[in-house]
């Protein structure tokens, strides 16, 4: 276990630390300042809104036909059926075949070693 012991507190080191954050806040307002100026970038006031990715329009509409399906949730999608029944389904059919054919050659007595 190590222990780490505090450093002393010193008024040089306080001082050193606020005149560091005091240039480090001004190097970033110029910063800021020149690419706003540059870039021609002006800052969003509080009161604007992002245009969405997608009219709200077709979101709501995608949302009552996902909340009118009377299907199961993991239904509802184009591909669904497929990854959530087709797929499994192919590989319970496969595990059984296979189980099978492992109990009809023990029980003949194929592939025994002699």
């Amino acid at each position: 276990m190590y222990l780490y012991k505090k450093k002393p507190f010193s008024s040089i080191s306080t001082l050193e630390e606020e005149n560091h954050l005091s240039v480090c806040s001004e190097n970033l307002t110029r910063y800021s300042n020149f690419h706003q100026e540059f870039v021609g970038f002006s800052r969003m006031a509080p009161t604007d809104a992002e245009a969405p990715f997608r009219p709200r329009e077709l979101l709501l509409e995608k949302q009552k036909l996902f909340q009118s399906i009377q299907k199961h949730t993991h239904l509802k999608g184009r591909y669904d059926k497929l990854t959530s029944v087709a797929i499994p389904l192919g590989l319970a059919i496969a595990c059984g075949g296979m189980i099978a054919q492992g109990i009809y050659n023990m029980s003949h007595g194929i592939g025994k070693k002699e």
